[in-house]
C-alpha cells in the first residue's frame, strides 16, 4: 500500500447526488460528504426531463469545495450514474436538449413495437437484458418513431455519468458497465452489437468507443480546473453505472457463497458471475446480465424497490400528510405484518402518480382488502418486497446451481432496517447490510486501481470489510414468513 492518496467521486442516484471525497490510507478507506443535492425529474410541458445544467453546476460546486479541501493532492475523479438514459451531442459538440427521463411515457409500448421488427427472444440472445421499456433501445425507438429529426442532428449518444464526465473533460466514451444497461451491447463480446443496431437502424457511429472500468479517459480541461480552483484531474471510467459501483463495494469475504441486493429507488438483487448467463430460462424469468468491474458479469434482476415508498410518501405530502421515511418505516414495524401483498413487477407502478390507489388496486386484484391508512400500506411495501427478494434469489438459485448463504445490502436501503429484518426472516439466512455509501465506496476504490494504489478487486472489497460498520441481520420468525410466502397469491 502506498501514501495517502484522495480521489473525487461524483455519485448520482435518481433523486439525489452526491460529491464525496474519498481517501484511502494505511489499507482503510474514508469518504466525506463534499455537497449533497436533489437530482429527480424535471417535468417540462407533457414529458419528464433531467435537468442537466442545474445538476452540473451542483457537480461543479462539490468539486470545487473537494478542491478546496485537498488541494493539488487529489488523483482523479469518476462519475456513476443511473443507467438506460442519455444526452445528444450535436456536431457542434453541445447537448441538443434536456434528455428525457426513464420514466417518461414516450416509451410505453415500445416494447412491443421493438418486437414486430426483431422478436423478444431474439433481442434477449443478442443482449442477454432484461425487457424493460425504458430501456435505452426502447427510448431510441421511440426517438426515431416520433422525432428523427432529433436524431439527425444528434452527433454522439453519451450516456448520463458519461456526459457529465464529458462536459467536464471533452471526450465521448461509452463505459462498460453503463453501456451494458441499454439492451444493445453484445454481452459476450462486451462491444455494441453491430447486428442489433442494424437491424433496428441505429447509426453505430453515434455510440461512442465502450471503455473499460477503471480506464483513464482524459483530464479536466484547463478551462474547467481554473473555474474550479482544481488541477487537470485525471478522469477515470469508474464503472459509471451505479449499481456496478455498490457490487464493487460489497464486503463479501474470499470463497464465500453470496448475493447482492443494492437497495434503493430499485432493488437490484443479483449473483456475480464469470460470464452471461443467456438461455431459455434466464430469458423466460427476465433475468438480467450486465456488465460489471473486472472482468464480473451482474446476473440481476430489477425489482421496484423504496420507489414505492418514495411516491406514496409524495403522494401523501402532495394531500397534506408529511411522514419522514423513519416515521413511515417505524409506523409499518408496528402494524400486523402479511395483511396483504402486490407484485412488485404490477405495471402501473412504473409511473408516477398516486401511489397509495395503485396498490389498493393490485390488492384488490390478489384478493386483499384495500386500505388508505399509511401505516398499513407501507406495511404491504415491505413484505411485498420481502417476497419479491425471496421469489427472485430462489430462481437465481436454481439457475446457476450456486447455494448462498448471506445476501449483501447495500446502499441507501441499509437504512431501511425493517426491510432488512424481514429480508433475513423471508429467506431464512443472514443478512450483511453496509455499506450505506457503497456506490460512491466502489466509485473509489476502482480510481484507486487504476492508480495502482489498490492492487485488486479483492483487496478493494477487504478494505470496505475493515472501513465501514457492516449490521448483521439473523433469521426470526422463520416458520410464519415461511407460511406468508406459501400463501402468496403469483
Amino acid at each position: 500500500m502506498s501514501n495517502q492518496k484522495s480521489y473525487i467521486a461524483v455519485d448520482l442516484g435518481a433523486e439525489s447526488g452526491r460529491v464525496m471525497l474519498g481517501t484511502i490510507s494505511d489499507k482503510k478507506l474514508t469518504l466525506e460528504e463534499m455537497h449533497r443535492f436533489e437530482t429527480g425529474a424535471t417535468p417540462r410541458g407533457d414529458s419528464i426531463r433531467w435537468d442537466v445544467e442545474r445538476i452540473f453546476g451542483e457537480i461543479k460546486t462539490g468539486i470545487a469545495a473537494a478542491a478546496k479541501k485537498t488541494g493539488d493532492s487529489a488523483v482523479s475523479i469518476a462519475f456513476d450514474s443511473w443507467g438506460v438514459d442519455f444526452g445528444l451531442i450535436g456536431k457542434d459538440g453541445k447537448l441538443l436538449e434536456e434528455p428525457f427521463h426513464y420514466r417518461d411515457e414516450r416509451n410505453l409500448g415500445m416494447i412491443d413495437e421493438a418486437s414486430k421488427i426483431l422478436s423478444k427472444r431474439e433481442i434477449y440472445e443478442n443482449t442477454g437484458i432484461q425487457f424493460l421499456q425504458f430501456n435505452t433501445l426502447f427510448q431510441l425507438l421511440s426517438l426515431k418513431k416520433s422525432r428523427p429529426e432529433i436524431l439527425e442532428m444528434t452527433d454522439k449518444i453519451i450516456m448520463m455519468a458519461d456526459l457529465f464526465a464529458y462536459m467536464l473533460c471533452g471526450r465521448a466514451f461509452s463505459e462498460y458497465t453503463l453501456a451494458s444497461t441499454g439492451q444493445m451491447v453484445d454481452m459476450r463480446t462486451g462491444q455494441w452489437n453491430s447486428k442489433l443496431l442494424k437491424t433496428f437502424d441505429i447509426d453505430k457511429d453515434m455510440l461512442p468507443e465502450i471503455v473499460k472500468p477503471g480506464t483513464v479517459v482524459g483530464k479536466i480541461s484547463p478551462e474547467a480546473a481554473k473555474e474550479l480552483g482544481c488541477t487537470e484531474l485525471a478522469v477515470v471510467a469508474c464503472g459509471s453505472h451505479d449499481t456496478a459501483c455498490a457490487v464493487a463495494a460489497v464486503p463479501a469475504e474470499k470463497d464465500s457463497q453470496w448475493a447482492y441486493l443494492s437497495s434503493g429507488t430499485w432493488s437490484l438483487l443479483g449473483l456475480e458471475v464469470d460470464e452471461p448467463i443467456i438461455n431459455d430460462e434466464t430469458f423466460s424469468e427476465q433475468f438480467t446480465n450486465e456488465g460489471g468491474v473486472y472482468g464480473t458479469i451482474r446476473l440481476l434482476k430489477n425489482i421496484m424497490g423504496l420507489w414505492l415508498i418514495q411516491e406514496s410518501r409524495r403522494y401523501w405530502l402532495e394531500n397534506g400528510k408529511e411522514y419522514s421515511y423513519p416515521e413511515l418505516e417505524d409506523m409499518a414495524e408496528k402494524t400486523e405484518p402479511f395483511q396483504g401483498v402486490v407484485d412488485t413487477q404490477y405495471h402501473e407502478f412504473m409511473m408516477p402518480g398516486d401511489m397509495p390507489a395503485k396498490i389498493n388496486r393490485c390488492l384488490e386484484k390478489l384478493g386483499y382488502e384495500c386500505t388508505d391508512e399509511p401505516a398499513k400500506i407501507s406495511r404491504v411495501i415491505v413484505d411485498s418486497l420481502a417476497v419479491a427478494y425471496r421469489k427472485c434469489l430462489e430462481r437465481l438459485e436454481a439457475l446457476t446451481g450456486k447455494k448462498t448463504n448471506v445476501l449483501h445490502i447495500v446502499g441507501g436501503g441499509t437504512k431501511h432496517l425493517l426491510l432488512c429484518q424481514c429480508a433475513a426472516n423471508i429467506l431464512g439466512r443472514k443478512v450483511a447490510a453496509g455499506p450505506v455509501e457503497a456506490t460512491a465506496s466502489g466509485n473509489v476504490l476502482v480510481q484507486a486501481i487504476a492508480s495502482g494504489q489498490v492492487e485488486s478487486l479483492e483487496e478493494a472489497r477487504e478494505m470496505v470489510a475493515n472501513s465501514f460498520e457492516v449490521k448483521i441481520y439473523e433469521p426470526k420468525d422463520t416458520d410464519k414468513w415461511d407460511a406468508f410466502y406459501k400463501s402468496v397469491p403469483f
